[in-house]
């Protein structure tokens, strides 16, 4: 254990207290302990510090033997923003496909699950669930992540994952506020804008963000969009007027207040991470996250420094930064306390899929959130291996290249031999003779966001009409094919549930 370096005054340990960095590697190295030594109360875990449940486990075992109280936290959605499994695919369908199905309990269970698992992992902090309503099809980072494009839909579904999650000592972070679904930029690379006026904002963006505060949710993350109707100056995670006058004195919301990534160009491109930092808590936030894209030593120094100067020159209020730190150790006091109370309930959660009372809600979930069209002729299923063609958009961030996705995987358990290839333009010519006389399952994610997908997509289907088409994001463009299947997310067990409705093996 690292010893505490004495003479740290209670400013710097603040500074430090709400910050929430991410690091590399599979076990702490000595920089981050020695800063939770300091005074660092969280730390925020990615799919590159994460190989196995077991050793998660011995990672934050490493992290709690400086401070049995630190935060630690991830951003674990299900569905396509995995990190527990995040070169696997998910156990758990997201957010959209949940939606689809509209049973609340369900929902309830697959979080609870999920928050099972994370707590006997020892993570007590999740950046989830997505309470955005996807108002807009063309939405380029949010999409499945929501549960839908309905405020009432979204506010229930926001309210029962919060209440799975929290039931198990796992607290929740409802995202991305005040709402990033009417958006068709990507915040990772620059500025949204949602421009609609205060009526629509209240009756649909705010709708699951009102319900998840009267839920309990302990924390919520804030969206780097500009809302001009709000602050036609600031985006939402810079800005008091939306952070300090709308979620703490309108909404009411007295937990944690966490920013997205800091180094997002939303934020990072016009205002830099340090002064966006200031800023940030200025305006209200409690928790500085870091550390998807910056996950150095130098990041966690550079930033505590700058909060550190924005008090001593007067730029930043002392009482602001004491009061964001206190919010931090009032979320660690209560993790700690569920830790304590809750460790024999959820011991076992980190036991794969199958092998624990209601391990098996993921597969239950994405089987039910299947909706299948059958083209004009009858289907029959197929008895001998496919040609599986991918058509491959480009990955956003938040979902990230690394996870696999499709349903080639599945298929080939069930039908040994199944062959894949992947295709990213409109031309058919090299599939077809790849696929030979097998039959063609063709996968497709957002088709109505391509234009290059569609074209290839109705090429393929005019040549081979017997063709089994698999849409794998938003359901949005017209059935095609002999069989449609929509799984309303790309997480393995939507691959999976697909792959049996392809076969004709479906429980």
């Amino acid at each position: 254990m690292t010893t505490l370096v004495h003479g740290t005054d209670t400013l710097t340990r603040d500074a430090l207290t709400v910050l929430q960095p991410g690091f590399v590697g599979t076990t702490a190295p000595d920089w981050l302990l020695r800063r939770i030594g300091e005074g660092l109360s969280s730390v925020g875990l990615f799919g590159r510090n994460i190989v196995s449940p077991e050793q998660l486990t011995a990672l934050t075992a490493q992290l709690r033997a400086e401070r049995d109280d630190v935060l630690v936290a991830i951003d674990e959605e299900g569905g396509d923003v995995t990190r527990l499994e995040v070169k696997q695919g998910s156990s758990f369908p997201g957010n959209y496909a949940l939606g689809s199905v509209d049973d609340v309990e369900l929902t309830r269970a697959v979080a609870r699950e999920l928050g099972r698992r994370l707590a006997a992992c020892g993570v007590d902090l999740n950046w989830a669930p997505s309470a955005d309503v996807n108002s807009n099809a063309e939405n380029p980072v949010i999409g499945v992540r929501s549960f839908g494009p309905d405020p009432d839909l979204v506010a229930r579904h926001t309210v029962a994952y919060v209440d799975g999650l929290q039931g198990v000592g796992v607290a929740a972070c409802t995202k991305h506020f005040p709402g990033h679904g009417d958006t068709n930029v990507d915040s990772h690379d620059a500025l949204p804008r949602i421009d609609v006026d205060l009526a629509t904002l209240h009756t649909r963006e705010l709708v699951p963000f009102r319900a998840a505060v009267a839920a309990g949710t302990k924390a919520v993350m804030s969206a780097h969009i500009l809302l001009s109707a709000l602050d036609p100056h600031r985006p939402a995670t810079l800005s008091p007027q939306i952070l300090t006058g709308l979620l703490r004195q309108e909404l009411g919301f007295e937990g944690l207040i966490v920013t997205d990534g800091m180094e997002m160009q939303a934020v990072a491109a016009t205002y830099g991470i340090e002064r966006g930092s200031v800023l940030a808590i200025a305006a209200g936030a409690d928790a500085i996250c870091v550390g998807g894209g910056l996950c150095d030593e130098d990041t966690v120094l550079q930033l505590r420094d700058a909060l550190v100067t924005a008090v001593r020159t007067g730029e930043l209020p002392e009482e602001r930064l004491a009061d964001a730190a206190a919010r931090v150790r009032a979320l660690a006091a209560w993790t700690q306390a569920h830790r304590a109370r809750g460790a024999e309930s959820v011991s076992g959660a980190a036991v794969q899929e199958g092998t624990a009372p209601g391990a098996d809600i993921g597969l239950v979930a994405a089987r039910r959130a299947l909706k299948v069209t059958r083209g004009e002729r009858p289907y029959t299923p197929m008895t001998s291996a496919p040609y599986v063609a991918s058509f491959t958009p480009v990955a956003n961030f938040a979902v990230g290249d690394e996870t696999p996705w499709g349903i080639a995987a599945e298929l080939e358990r069930l039908l040994p031999g199944t062959e894949t290839g992947s295709y990213a333009d409109s031309s058919v010519d090299a599939l077809l003779a790849a696929a030979g006389e097998r039959r063609i399952v063709a996968v497709v994610r957002d088709l109505h966001r391509h234009v290059w997908m569609t074209e290839a997509l109705d090429a393929l289907v005019a040549a081979r009409p017997d063709t089994v088409v698999v849409e794998m994001g938003l359901n949005e463009a017209e059935p095609r094919g002999a069989l449609h299947i929509a799984t309303h997310g790309a997480a393995r067990v939507c691959g999976r549930a697909a792959a049996e409705a392809v076969a004709g093996t479906g429980a």
